[in-house]
């Protein structure tokens, strides 16, 4: 039997802010509207890029990190990503080679195209630059002779003009085809905000603005010649066998507010047979039905403080459930929801569901950024002390009041990349622990089976006692 195959490039630039995700969405519609099946993936630990991939594309968009995650885990995660697609475009984090130092391609966007055994398409953005567009790229071409560096893509060009100078320039750097110039075009670029562009599930990417970045690409890029010159790579991934199901259930947070979830930590609780139910904390009035376990991810709920606070069923069901012992984990939007107020940068407070004592305040500056390691330093729905896991952190809210109170203890002992320790901490109230740190769950491969297994026990408990939660 022939073994599965795709097509694959990653979309890389020389620095942040350069379009490489406008550029990566118009190569997904462009790749789609050719009759192709398109994968998306992205490098780093962004929520926001790989759910705008899984608009365009149909297929969950996932993560790739060389941190948070080792080599075999991320080939792992790419293959079973790729398989149901017959090209995958994997877009890069920052500037190339930028990664954890100076000194080493750890963390780069290099690294991961070289595990993967990918080329690199360089978008670079040539609106203020001619002749020396192609010293930049013969710079990034030599660095590392180990990256292949396939093509490239001048972004922002004021004209064909422009464009003509470009194509005489890149003349003098043979070994590396020039690919394009790509416009500017205002009804194509995506908005932006404090954390970043709007995401999927504020439907930015209507259809109108899709054919747009569909054509900036297909009408400017020599699209037919980059799908010829990539190679077709291994896509197959090892089944992981499906626990059998038990009923369990675990409800997760999934709407405007609550959207930041890393695909594979919701599989991995599939994979220890757990059915996910998903419910929108500002529209529903309850939790669902039979439920075992709570599982609330990050996202902008400052933006719906107060339609959250207004809906005094649901933080009711949500505290209900919790103060009964149901498991439940919620990490940084999540986790500020459980509190027991918010204030927003006007100064507006709300009531939250009140499972822990704490408030949160938005702030007009960066709270907190960067991976983080954990070690659980209690026993918590998602391991015994000892734990080690690994994850990112990123918000512009503080905590207020966070001594701990009856019933409230940190779990979390927190060091960043280069083994600092950190202020942060997790909280366990009951069976809830709650975070800022939105962690992988394939970074400790035993979360996803002990949050699952305390899951059961609760079921159990509920149905020894003859109670529905």
């Amino acid at each position: 039997m022939n073994q599965k195959t795709v097509k694959g490039v990653v979309i890389a630039a020389p620095a942040s802010g350069s379009g490489k995700t406008t550029f990566t969405l118009g190569l997904l519609a462009a790749l789609k509207n050719r009759g192709m099946k398109p994968a998306g993936f992205k490098i780093g630990p962004d929520f926001i890029d790989p759910g705008l991939h899984s608009m365009i594309t149909g297929l969950p968009g996932r993560n790739l990190d060389g941190w948070m995650l080792d080599r075999s885990v991320n080939l792992e995660i790419f293959a079973r990503g790729a398989r149901d697609a017959d090209i995958a475009v994997a877009e890069g984090v920052m500037g190339l080679f930028d990664g954890f130092s100076g000194a080493s391609e750890a963390g780069s966007t290099a690294q991961m195209a070289k595990w993967l055994g990918l080329p690199v398409l360089l978008v670079a953005d040539a609106s203020k630059t001619a002749r020396s567009f192609a010293a930049l790229v013969k710079g990034f071409a030599e660095f590392d002779p180990d990256c292949t560096i396939c093509g490239v893509a001048a972004n922002n060009i004021a004209g064909p003009g422009h464009l003509k100078y470009l194509e005489e320039a890149m003349q003098q750097v043979p070994e590396v085809p020039f690919l394009g110039g790509i416009p500017r075009n205002s009804r194509a670029a995506l908005p932006e905000r404090h954390l970043g562009l709007f995401t999927a599930e504020d439907r930015v990417l209507t259809e109108c603005r899709v054919d747009e970045l569909a054509s900036l690409i297909s009408d400017n890029l020599d699209l037919a010649g980059l799908v010829e010159m990539l190679p077709e790579i291994p896509a197959a991934a090892p089944d992981r066998p499906a626990r059998p199901g038990s009923g369990c259930r675990v409800a997760v947070a999934r709407d405007a507010a609550f959207c930041f979830y890393y695909e594979d930590n919701l599989d991995v609780l599939r994979e220890q047979g757990c059915e996910t139910v998903f419910f929108s904390p500002v529209n529903d009035r309850k939790l669902p039905d039979r439920i075992h376990g709570l599982y609330l991810g990050g996202g902008y709920p400052e933006l719906y403080a107060s339609a959250l606070s207004q809906n005094d069923s649901m933080r009711d069901s949500i505290r209900r459930h919790c103060r009964a012992g149901m498991p439940a984990y919620a990490e940084c939007g999540g986790f500020m929801y459980l509190c027991r107020q918010m204030t927003d940068v006007e100064e507006s407070t709300f009531d939250m569901a009140g499972v822990f004592p704490f408030a949160t305040r938005m702030q007009k500056r960066l709270a907190a950024l960067g991976y983080r390691e954990i070690r659980l330093t209690r026993d918590t729905p998602l391991g015994p002390a000892g734990t080690v896991m690994r994850g990112h952190e990123f918000h512009y809210s503080r905590m207020e009041n966070k001594d701990e109170s009856a019933g409230v203890r940190s779990a979390y002992a927190v060091a960043d990349r280069s083994g600092a320790n950190r202020g942060a901490s997790g909280w366990l109230s009951s069976r809830c622990l709650g975070s800022y740190v939105h962690l992988h769950f394939r970074s400790q491969p035993a979360i996803g089976g002990h949050f699952a297994r305390i899951c059961r026990q609760f079921q159990n408990e509920r149905q020894n006692r003859n109670e529905a939660p």
